[in-house]
């Protein structure tokens, strides 16, 4: 869900006399207007995502009865990023980011509607349910880079990882708000509910969308587009501390993320709960990474974010470990609770280094390899895990990921990486 950052909005606001307590801290970034409104529409149009989510999981889980297409269906969904998000990155460099994010709105509300249809109809079908994932992650490939280059525009740089830690609390709170919404919502109303809510949710990010105010519009090229895109990828690669978060941000990202994709497999076979003990593990997960990033948000610029982030992927190494192993409901809740506090502790650190770390001219182009990197190493790590899963089953699984967060975030420690300076 790249940065010297750009100049100062027209909303920003004079420094404090004196420091600012914990909520204004916490909260600096909503003191911009601008990005209040994007918050807003955001947090709306993520919620109606993971109301879908529930239904659409549980719908593939009931029709197929497999692990494999649960992780199947979450790669159709991210493999569009790996494919096509470095091209949305040279789209955002080259033409008003609004205007291209206002288009993958539409992309992904069509397709929201298009199966609260196909659910009412009674037609639904696992491979449209794919489908669907398909074409959201071609929108969210060419969304996603405008986006994440939209968002320094709006906020002084100076409040630039408040900003992206808030934003991580939109994504974690939406997740805890839709997976409740989604529960309620898929058991007394049916999928189609859950269906139409994602799409009508769109509405309020592309409301948000024509009132926001930008500071910086890219400028139009005529370089031809692989041509920028070769510059993007050589400013990567010259930037050391930014190639080095490249690689690291892959990491939580392939072997974190599994374990809610797997979610539903561990509470109808090893904890034999319905739709609504699903809802509330997914709520304790999604506490956990409210919690994380307001840890972060309120942190603010404080120093020492690179071991801060590698310490924080020990930890959900640890945490993914003891879920795996845990038979009682209620103790691996309180795991998937931790997990969460780890998991969006780690995003949000990594893309406020990166933002950090990229000119204003490239951001796009260095956000989208980010996001390839990032957002691309969940549907192989989705796949991967959901075919393993199949097989030797998810506790397993999710063990073995958890060891292996640990091993690499110590491996970056030993070998005194630029992360580990930052």
């Amino acid at each position: 869900m790249a940065d010297p950052s750009p100049k100062i909005a027209p909303e920003s606001a004079e420094p404090a006399a004196h420091p600012p307590g914990v909520l204004r801290r916490t909260f600096q970034a909503f003191h911009y207007p601008n990005f209040r409104l994007m918050w807003f529409g955001a947090f709306t149009s993520t919620t109606g995502f993971f109301v879908q989510e529930v239904a659409q999981s549980w719908l593939v889980f009931d029709i197929t009865n497999s692990e494999f297409y649960l992780g199947l269906t979450a790669t159709l969904n991210g493999a569009p990023i790996l494919f096509l998000s470095l091209f949305g990155g040279v789209a955002a460099d080259r033409m008003d980011r609004r205007k291209l994010l206002l288009a993958s709105q539409y992309v992904q509300m069509s397709s929201a509607f298009a199966l609260a249809i196909l659910v009412g109809l009674d037609m639904i079908q696992v491979w449209h349910i794919m489908a669907a994932a398909l074409v959201n992650g071609v929108g969210q490939a060419f969304g996603g880079p405008a986006y994440q280059a939209l968002i320094p525009s709006l906020v002084d740089k100076k409040d630039l990882p408040n900003a992206i830690a808030l934003l991580s609390i939109q994504f974690t709170l939406a997740r805890v708000v839709g997976a409740v919404i989604g529960g309620v919502a898929f058991t007394s109303l049916g999928g189609t509910a859950c269906f139409t809510i994602n799409g009508l949710s769109f509405l309020a990010v592309i409301a948000a969308l024509y009132f926001v105010h930008v500071s910086f519009v890219p400028k139009k090229s005529d370089v031809h587009v692989l041509q920028s895109l070769k510059a993007g990828l050589s400013s990567v690669y010259r930037n050391r501390v930014v190639l080095a978060l490249v690689f690291l941000a892959p990491t939580a990202a392939f072997l974190g993320t599994p374990l809610v994709t797997l979610l539903p497999a561990f509470a109808r076979e090893t904890y034999m709960l319905g739709p609504k003990g699903y809802s509330m593990m997914m709520a304790f997960w999604g506490t956990g990474a409210v919690i994380g990033a307001l840890n972060v948000a309120f942190q603010g610029n404080a120093p020492h974010k690179g071991r801060r982030s590698l310490l924080m992927q020990i930890a959900l190494g640890g945490t993914l470990v003891a879920f795996a192993a845990s038979s009682n409901v209620w103790v691996a809740s309180v795991m998937l609770l931790f997990s969460g506090w780890a998991i969006l502790g780690v995003f949000a650190l990594v893309n406020s280094l990166v933002q950090l770390n990229a000119e204003e001219e490239m951001r796009g182009r260095i956000m989208s390899v980010y996001n390839t990197a990032f957002r691309g190493a969940m549907p192989f790590g989705n796949f991967l895990a959901g075919l393993l899963a199949s097989k030797f089953g998810a506790p397993l699984i999710v063990m073995v990921n958890g060891v292996l967060l640990i091993l690499v975030a110590l491996g970056y420690f030993a070998r005194k990486s630029e992360v580990t300076r930052l």
